[in-house]
């Protein structure tokens, strides 16, 4: 089940180097813009970079052992 008149929103991290998804239902009264750039502002960037380098993080000694015959 989905929430009705949810919009996704693009927005960049002050340097520009990072962009991520914003879901938000706003008013009618609501300048879309502002609430963007405020949005961007207040969004916690360090704690989304962290998040996307553990997501792709590169497991080392995993490897599949080969089966000794």
């Amino acid at each position: 089940m989905s929430i009705p008149n949810v919009k996704r929103y693009r927005i960049s991290s002050p340097d520009g180097s990072l962009t991520a998804t914003l879901m938000a239902v706003l008013p009618k009264s609501v300048d879309v813009n502002q609430y963007l750039s405020e949005a961007a502002q207040r969004f916690d960037w360090k704690a989304y970079q962290e998040l996307q380098n553990k997501q792709f993080k590169v497991r080392v000694g995993q490897q599949k052992q080969k089966k000794a015959k």
